[in-house]
């Protein structure tokens, strides 16, 4: 495969099709963050777009007059992307995976599968696709398979890959209800955690790997482990209501957790967990990565005094309910209810929020004394279809 190059606005591909300026009708199948949470891709009824989010602008769109793309995966900011067509009139069929080279406008691989593609992960040398009941991890420089892995039923897709280019972790579900796999690809090593009695709705990794946050299907909850051991290391609760959690978030600096959920709040929780030597894991040098990641993890996550507000009860924990010495979220900021947002966090104490209705988000919030956060951006990126489709009320 040809040194992927950064991704630059072009012509609308394929070259045959008409350039769709237009956007009514359009609808917005899906959107996801890039690997730093720089730029985020939409998938739409008519193609897919790019935008960057500091500042917000749209970088690069491939827009046809039919042909919707129900995954968009980025890598990075290069000119490859992994495509999987979705909506009622997909550009390619659900069951394949097509990695696409902008820079060559067409296709350079392709993957079939008996079954929906549930969701697609990218790294530098790895390809991971989710289907319902299994997981499997291509070889990026050759697109040949390296393992196929058995999961419990998985119609969201859950999986997620760490970023550092010296640390390949892998998570994804387990064989059993609520329990996640965690693979350590350099050390050859794999870890069963059983996180929630629920089954789960959603997770996601630090950029290195040490660190998993999870959420069932109850949506209460969100818990933090470490993947090199299983120890579970922080429970926050996010309310007492049953929630679909769209998506949690860890920040690069490892001080923050995020969640979004179908109540209408994104709520900012302290973590109390650290990496010892945490400001030097950025900069692991690959040759060394299987030992300083063994090394970093014996030193691993020393508790921190969190901000997260408790119970005034919480002094009586043993005696009363777990509810009553919860900690609570430190930070929130209200979006519209029964909507799904994705979050993510930028620089300096900022929080990215992307709307399937086609909407964008930037606030911030105060490190020190928490609440409500301050919106300090709102950008309508596409304009979305919301009206009755033919024959419905």
């Amino acid at each position: 495969m040809s040194e992927p190059l950064l991704l630059q606005p072009s012509v609308p591909y394929p070259p045959s099709e008409l350039d769709v300026n237009d956007n009514d009708g359009m609808e917005l199948l899906s959107a996801s963050w890039n690997q730093d949470y720089g730029c985020f891709a939409a998938g739409t009824s008519r193609g897919f777009r790019i935008y960057n989010c500091d500042p917000f602008k749209e970088i690069f769109r491939r827009d046809l007059k039919s042909g919707g793309f129900g995954i968009v995966e980025m890598l990075f900011r290069c000119n490859i992307l992994a495509l999987v067509g979705g909506g009622s009139n997909p550009q390619y069929p659900p069951n394949k995976v097509m990695i696409w080279d902008d820079h060559q406008s067409r296709c350079i691989g392709e993957f079939s599968f008996r079954s929906d593609v549930r969701a697609v992960k990218l790294r530098r040398e790895h390809i991971v696709v989710a289907l319902e009941h299994k997981i499997y991890v291509y070889d990026f420089t050759d697109l040949k398979l390296l393992h196929q892995i058995e999961t419990f039923s998985n119609p969201r897709g859950l999986c997620c890959l760490s970023h550092h280019s010296n640390t390949s972790v892998l998570a994804c579900l387990g064989l059993q209800r609520g329990q996640v796999r965690i693979d350590h690809f350099g050390l050859k090593m794999s870890k069963l955690i059983d996180a929630h009695d629920s089954s789960l709705a959603c997770f996601t990794l630090t950029m290195d790997g040490l660190l998993l946050a999870t959420a069932s299907t109850k949506g209460t909850l969100v818990r933090i482990f470490n993947t090199m051991d299983g120890t579970r290391l922080q429970e926050v609760r996010r309310g007492v209501d049953r929630a679909e959690i769209y998506s949690i978030a860890l920040s690069p600096n490892v001080q923050w957790l995020a969640v979004s959920s179908d109540k209408g709040t994104v709520h900012i929780f302290s973590l109390r967990v650290r990496v010892v030597g945490e400001e030097s894991s950025n900069h692991y040098s690959t040759a060394q990565s299987p030992t300083v990641h063994q090394n970093f993890s014996n030193n691993l996550l020393s508790p921190n005094t969190g901000g997260n507000p408790g119970s005034s009860l919480s002094f009586m924990k043993g005696m009363l309910p777990k509810y009553f010495s919860s900690e609570w979220s430190f930070a929130q900021f209200f979006v519209p209810e029964n909507n799904r947002f994705v979050a993510a966090f930028g620089s300096q104490n900022s929080v990215m929020i992307v709307g399937m209705d086609g909407s964008f988000y930037r606030c911030t919030f105060d490190p020190l004394n928490g609440g409500e956060m301050s919106q300090q951006e709102y950008i309508r990126f596409l304009k979305i279809d919301n009206r009755p489709k033919s024959g419905t009320t």
